[in-house]
C-alpha cells in the first residue's frame, strides 16, 4: 500500500510485441487485452460481482465493455424527474434488458409525469417488477400505460403516488405505502385472480383495499400496518375465504380477538405477527395457536398493555410444537409460560425477549437448560443478572450468538467469564441507555423497507453518467432519530420500537441483521 509500481513490471517494447504477437497475432496494439478471451456472458458475470461505482468505471473502459454491461443488466434505479423524459430512449437503448425498475423521486419536487412512465413501459414490456416512490405527477392514465404495456409484471411497490391496478392481470406481489390522497387507490378485480402478497402500509384508505384482500383466492401473505380503520370484519371474511394464507403480519392497527379468530381459521398459518394492537389479548392468541398447529415464527409486542401474558403464550407451547422463531415485546410472561415453550418448542431456534420485566435468572437459567435447539438469543432491558446470564456457558449446546442489552444488573465481568467459557459463542454486549427499546418489525415488511434494491441514479446532464448503482437505502430518517434520541431523555425510553429481530420475518438474514 503506498508504493508506487516497480519500473522493472514495464515490458520493454520489443518484448511486449513479441508477447502480443504470440497471444494475438492478428493485432498490432501496444498491450495486450487478455478479457477478449473472455466471452460476454462470462465478462457480465464478472461486472456482477463489482460495486456500484467500479461497474460505472468499467462501462467507460471500452465499448464492448459499455454494450456488455448494458445489455447484461437487469435492475435500474431512476431518479423520477421531469428532466428524465428526454433521456429515456438513449438510456433504455443502452440498458435493453431491465426486468426490475426503480423511479424515486422527492415528495417535495416535481416528478415524471403520464408521458415518461408510459414512454417506459413501452421501452420495457418484459418488466416483472417496479417500484414507484414519490411520483405524484403520474395518473391513472400513465398507471393504465403499465398494465397494457407491461403484461408480465409480476410485482408493484408503489408509495407516494397513484395507484391504479385494474390492468395488472399478471400481479403477483403489491406494496402499497402512503397513498397521496384518501382516494387514490383504484383496485380492479383482475389483479385479485392473481395477487399473492399484499403490503399496505400507513394508509389513510386501507379500507378502500379491503375488497382486494377478500377476493385474492390465492393470496399467501397478507401485512397491514398503520392502516387505518377497524380490520376485524376484513380478518373475518378473509378467514371464511381465504383459508391459504401462511403469513399475517398486524402492526398499529384497530384489530381485536374477533380479527385474531378470523385469522385463526388459516389453518396453514405458519409466521403470525401482533404487534402494538392494544385490543388483542389471550383470547385470540390461544385461539390461533389452537387452530393454527404449523406455527414456527411468532412476534408479539404487547405495548406493555398486560392483555398477552401465561395463557396465550402456554396456548404457543401446547400446540404449536414446531415453533422455531419467538420474539416477546412489552409482554409479561412468567416462568411457568417460558418454561412451557422451553419444554414443548423442541425446535425453537430464535428467541428475543425484549423490555419484559418479569424476566429474570430463573427464567434464563430454564432456558439455558432446555432450549436445546436455540441458536440465537436476544435480551433487551430485562431485570437479568450475572447469574442468569452465566447459565448459558453450559447450556444450549446450539447457541451460536448472544446479544444482550440494557440489562442493568449484567456486569462486563460476567459476560468475559461466559465468554471464557464458550470461546465460540458470538457474544454482543451493550449496557447503553440512550436508545430506546423497540420490537417493531414494520422496517422489515416485504418490500416495505427496501433494503437489497440495486439503484442507478441519472443526472441530467450526460446519458452514461446519468446511471449509477446502489445498494443502500436512505437514511436520512435513522440520521434524524439518532440525533432526537438523546435529547428525549427519559420519555425516548417509554416507546418500545426498533428490536434487533425488526428483520427476523426472512430468516436468512436473521445472522446479518439481528446481531449487527
Amino acid at each position: 500500500m503506498g508504493q508506487s509500481p516497480s519500473t522493472n513490471a514495464v515490458p520493454t517494447a520489443d518484448l511486449s510485441r513479441r508477447q502480443i504477437s504470440q497471444l494475438h497475432p492478428n493485432t498490432d496494439s501496444n498491450f495486450a487485452d487478455n478479457t477478449l478471451r473472455l466471452s460476454d456472458d462470462c465478462l457480465a458475470v464478472i461486472f456482477n460481482f463489482l460495486s456500484t461505482t467500479d461497474r460505472k468505471r468499467c462501462s467507460l473502459v471500452c465499448r464492448r465493455w459499455c454494450r456488455v454491461d448494458g445489455q447484461r443488466r437487469h435492475r435500474l434505479s431512476l431518479h423520477a424527474q421531469p428532466e428524465l423524459l428526454d433521456f429515456v430512449p438513449s438510456l433504455f437503448n443502452r440498458f435493453d434488458s431491465v426486468t426490475k425498475l426503480a423511479l424515486r423521486c422527492d415528495r417535495k419536487t416535481a416528478s415524471i409525469n403520464d408521458d415518461a412512465l408510459i414512454l417506459i413501459s413501452l421501452r420495457c414490456r418484459n418488466l416483472t417488477r417496479l417500484k414507484l416512490r414519490g411520483c405524484r405527477d403520474v395518473t391513472e392514465v400513465g398507471m393504465a400505460g403499465i398494465g397494457d404495456n407491461c403484461k408480465a409484471l409480476k410485482k408493484l411497490s408503489c408509495a407516494c403516488c397513484l395507484l391504479v391496478i385494474d390492468r395488472c392481470v399478471t400481479l403477483e406481489d403489491l406494496t402499497v405505502k402512503r397513498l397521496r390522497g384518501a382516494h387514490d387507490g383504484v383496485i380492479g378485480a383482475a389483479a385479485a385472480s392473481s395477487l399473492k402478497s399484499l403490503c399496505l402500509k400507513e394508509l389513510v384508505n386501507g379500507q378502500s383495499f379491503a375488497p382486494l384482500v377478500i377476493g385474492s383466492k390465492k393470496l399467501r401473505s397478507l401485512k397491514v400496518i398503520g392502516c387505518l380503520g377497524d380490520w376485524d370484519e376484513t380478518l373475518v371474511r378473509v378467514g371464511c375465504f381465504n383459508a391459504g394464507l401462511v403469513e399475517v403480519h398486524l402492526e398499529k392497527i384497530q384489530v381485536s380477538d374477533v380479527g385474531l379468530v378470523g385469522v385463526s381459521n388459516c389453518l396453514g398459518l405458519d409466521t403470525l405477527h401482533v404487534v402494538k394492537t392494544a385490543e388483542c389479548s389471550n383470547v385470540g392468541l390461544a385461539t390461533v395457536a389452537e387452530r393454527c398447529k404449523l406455527l414456527k415464527k411468532v412476534h408479539i409486542d404487547g405495548w406493555r398493555m398486560n392483555r398477552i401474558g401465561d395463557d396465550g403464550l402456554i396456548a404457543i407451547a401446547k400446540h404449536c410444537p414446531n415453533l422455531q422463531e419467538l420474539v416477546l415485546i412489552g409482554v409479561y410472561p412468567t416462568f411457568l409460560s417460558l418454561a412451557a415453550i422451553a419444554s414443548n418448542c423442541k425446535n425453537l431456534e430464535r428467541l428475543a425477549l425484549c423490555g419484559i420485566g418479569t424476566v429474570g435468572d430463573a427464567e434464563i437459567e430454564c432456558i439455558a437448560d432446555k432450549c436445546v435447539a436455540l441458536k440465537k438469543l436476544c435480551i433487551k432491558g430485562c431485570p437479568i443478572s450475572n447469574a442468569g446470564i452465566g447459565a448459558l456457558a453450559s447450556g444450549c449446546p446450539n447457541l451460536v450468538k448472544v446479544k444482550v442489552k440494557k440489562c442493568r444488573k449484567i456486569t462486563g465481568r460476567g459476560v468475559e467469564w461466559v465468554r471464557g467459557q464458550r470461546v465460540s459463542l458470538m457474544f454482543n454486549y451493550d449496557d447503553s441507555e440512550v436508545e430506546a427499546l423497540d420490537g417493531s418489525g414494520s422496517d422489515g415488511v416485504g418490500g416495505g423497507q427496501d433494503n437489497n434494491t440495486v439503484e442507478f441514479q441519472p443526472s441530467i446532464n450526460q446519458t452514461t453518467e446519468a446511471v449509477t448503482e446502489a445498494e443502500a437505502p436512505s437514511s436520512n430518517n435513522n440520521n434524524r432519530l439518532t440525533m432526537i434520541r438523546p435529547r428525549l431523555g427519559f420519555l425516548a425510553n417509554r416507546n418500545l420500537v426498533p428490536c434487533v429481530f425488526r428483520r427476523w420475518s426472512n430468516s436468512d438474514n436473521v445472522s446479518s441483521t439481528s446481531f449487527s
